[in-house]
């Protein structure tokens, strides 16, 4: 039987991280991932748990709920018609094979290793979203043949390794092969469904020790079904604001913030 004492301030720390996904996954439309695997590592430490299997748990249960969360997604975007079903059919199997492939990868690495990549990728994608331009181009059109192969097999593999969806690589690398970037949005929600099914689904077999409470393999199910819960509650506010505000400047504000995180992982990372 689960302590209360634990299990409550725990439930209090998700209830706040799955709102604070939802709105800014609203307002700016950037994948819970990139909050959820910092908030839960932060969460789950707090209240005294750690090892070299956490970082883990943090992944699977983040990928977990963007099945969801990309599920809702695509089949919003397909109902105005805007995904591109000749994109997902082409390059499906090999995100999807990444997917598995970054899955095995980080069930056999220890926490602080995970939390090296989260960093410096994480520094990476804050950099971009601060002064990335949607006019720049490196083709015409997506990769073909073995240029595919390698690009949605890396896509996939590290989404998983850093926990997040299909947006945060299948935008950038969709526009800057020339995909109009609604359309780019769209698909990458389809995207997101490819790496994170195959990836919970193992993750929900793999042992993990000394895992928080009512954790599956490595899926937090408390975690997974209040960051559910809340964010089906707090997006509609997030998308409230955008249309209130301007979301640029938040945009770098948040890359800001993505920066700082992903620079506090790395100094854990290399402390530890």
């Amino acid at each position: 039987m689960t302590d209360l004492s634990l299990l409550l301030p725990m439930l209090a720390l998700l209830l706040a991280i799955g709102a604070f996904a939802g709105i800014i996954a609203g307002l700016l439309g950037v994948g819970g991932g990139l909050v959820l695997v910092p908030a839960y590592l932060y969460a789950f430490e707090a209240m005294g748990y750690g090892g070299p299997s956490l970082m883990r748990v943090c992944l699977a249960t983040s990928l977990a709920t963007i099945i969801v969360t990309s599920l809702r997604s695509v089949h919003a975007h397909h109902r105005k018609g805007a995904v591109d079903l000749e994109i997902l059919r082409r390059w499906g199997l090999w995100i999807a094979l990444g997917a598995v492939a970054g899955t095995f990868l980080a069930s056999s690495m220890k926490s602080v290793v995970l939390q090296g990549i989260f960093g410096f990728v994480g520094v990476v994608v804050g950099l971009y979203m601060a002064f990335g331009k949607s006019s720049w181009r490196l083709g015409e059109s997506l990769p073909q043949g073995a240029g595919r192969a390698a690009t949605g097999t890396g896509v996939g593999l590290l989404s998983v390794l850093m926990g997040i969806g299909g947006g945060t690589f299948g935008v950038p690398l969709m526009s800057l092969f020339n995909v109009p970037i609604h359309r780019a949005v769209a698909t990458a929600a389809g995207f997101g469904v490819i790496i994170a099914l195959p990836a919970a689904a193992l993750f929900l077999l793999t042992p993990t020790d000394a895992a928080p409470p009512l954790t599956v393999g490595a899926v937090n199910l408390p975690a997974f079904g209040i960051t559910i819960a809340m964010t089906l509650l707090t997006t509609p506010i997030g998308v409230k604001l955008a249309h209130a505000m301007d979301p640029k400047p938040l945009k770098r504000v948040f890359a800001v913030f993505i920066m700082i995180v992903a620079l506090n992982m790395l100094r854990k990372a290399f402390l530890a």
